[in-house]
């Protein structure tokens, strides 16, 4: 299993075979890249890959009541 990076993997593949293979849109992949979301692409092996993206947790920020 190897795990690499979305923009290493479009740059490897290009935009339209990244989206085919992880069953998404070119246009998603696209803003995915634009956004500089924290995408990593693995490779299961078999010729399929899967992404899953690492954010902080909670997503979102916490407010303190004045």
């Amino acid at each position: 299993m190897q795990r690499t990076s979305l923009k290493e993997f479009v740059s490897e593949v290009g935009q339209l075979k990244a989206a085919q293979a992880l069953c998404m849109t070119q246009g998603a992949i696209s803003k995915a890249l634009r956004v500089e979301r924290e995408v990593y692409v693995i490779s299961l092996g078999d010729g399929k890959y899967r992404a899953e993206e690492i954010k902080p947790f909670p997503a979102q920020i916490q407010r303190l009541a004045s």
